[in-house]
């Protein structure tokens, strides 16, 4: 057993289970997409009831919705809403789903990776190229994205 794999014991192998990876960044992709709808929905009831003061400040509203809605959803099903439309979840280097505490580092290394131009790019470069498919904060917690019921 190689070292990589080792650190990962939980999580289905990449070759001799590679339908848990199947087709994992575009679905990543179409879930970003639903989850940035539910998120802007959110966020719609802030603006009208501040009377259009709240898109003043909405990067910082679209942010703190963001982080709550990401933290939570992940928290409660291992999956935001997206996720789970597109029938995928976040499992840890054990393969268990992830605990609050977990969905929160997940969800805070995510929202820095997406802040910045860089990170974000090099992060779907390596969700395009790494045998699990993880972006820059899946590698950095030991997380990976699968596909459900498999």
């Amino acid at each position: 057993m190689s070292t990589m794999n080792a650190s990962y014991s939980g999580l289905p192998d990449p070759e001799r289970e590679a339908a848990y990876y199947a087709d994992i960044p575009i679905k990543r992709a179409v879930a970003w997409a639903v989850d940035a709808a539910i998120i802007a929905l959110l966020t719609l009831p802030v603006i009208l009831g501040t009377a259009f003061i709240g898109l003043f400040f909405y990067p910082v509203l679209w942010l703190f919705v963001s982080f709550v809605y990401r933290t939570l959803s992940i928290a409660n099903g291992s999956a935001t809403y997206g996720m789970r439309l597109m029938s995928i979840e976040l499992r840890n280097w054990r393969g268990e789903r992830l605990s609050l505490p977990e969905a929160f580092m997940h969800t805070l290394i995510y929202s820095v990776c997406f802040s910045f131009l860089l990170p974000q790019i090099v992060s779907m470069g390596l969700m395009l190229t790494t045998a699990r498919a993880q972006g820059i904060h899946d590698l950095a917690l030991g997380t990976a994205a699968v596909n459900r019921g498999r």
